[in-house]
């Protein structure tokens, strides 16, 4: 496939600590869409330093919204979805280039691998996602805290991770988290139990997620074995399971 028939798009809000490590291995790209929330740090300088960017501001609503009015500002066939915390290594573009013109699919997932300040895990708890698509075959739709990529076609699987290296601070996490805790409560609150999946079951019993994380990301996973980051990475989890205990309890419980 010509690299040129690929549009990256970025969502960003303040992410100055993660944008320019994000855009150093997007010099690939004929352009770059950046749709930013009214950043008030240095997002936009950097986003300056390179020529191939084009960036949009976009007041945020939600993250359905900003990603399908992203999609809408390419040119090209094919959409390259990313985080500002995404980072990919040159045996990525080495294999969008290898893709088939031709291809029957009209998504492909990637896998990632999870750095902790620069670091990489040997295992994660970050699931696959559909990261490059067809935009006329494709679009996001709500799910709780995050969204997802609506397929209308087929979906392939590229064999190549992206790293998740994310550096911006502990308490813009926490301040994320907790806004994912509540959208996720509300979701979790209204959906059919028998329908859900053991770890969402898990999660509506308002504890049993909490240290079942925990266990899970150091001895399942195995991140007790890469020190102080397995440590780290695994807690950040728990917390994040605590978050939404607390909400789905004050949800079930609140006068």
């Amino acid at each position: 496939m010509q690299l040129d028939q690929i549009t990256p798009v970025i969502l960003t809000w303040n992410e100055e600590p993660n944008l320019r490590r994000c855009l150093e291995r997007l010099r690939w790209a004929s352009q770059v869409v950046i749709i930013d929330s009214g950043s008030t740090d240095a997002t936009a300088a950097i986003a300056a330093e390179y020529p191939n960017t084009r960036l949009l501001e976009r007041p945020f609503d939600d993250h359905t919204k900003q990603w399908n009015f992203g999609i809408g500002a390419t040119s090209t066939n094919w959409v390259l979805s990313l985080d500002c915390d995404y980072a990919l290594c040159p045996s990525f573009e080495d294999e969008l280039a290898r893709l088939d013109e031709a291809t029957p699919f009209d998504a492909f997932c990637a896998s990632f691998r999870y750095l902790v300040f620069g670091m990489p895990l040997r295992a994660c708890l970050y699931p696959p996602r559909a990261v490059l698509f067809r935009k006329d075959r494709c679009f996001y739709v709500e799910d709780g805290h995050t969204q997802i990529l609506q397929v209308n076609g087929t979906l392939g699987h590229l064999k190549t991770k992206i790293d998740h290296d994310d550096r911006k601070p502990l308490t813009r996490w926490l301040s994320s988290q907790d806004k994912y805790a509540h959208l996720e409560a509300e979701k979790l609150s209204a959906a059919d139990p028998g329908k859900l999946r053991l770890q969402d079951r898990l999660r509506r019993s308002m504890w049993a997620a909490v240290p079942a994380s925990l266990v899970y990301t150091l001895l399942v996973k195995g991140t007790l074995w890469d020190g102080w980051r397995g440590w780290y990475y695994a807690l950040q989890r728990m917390l994040a399971e605590m978050l939404l205990a607390l909400r789905l309890i004050e949800r079930r419980f609140k006068p």
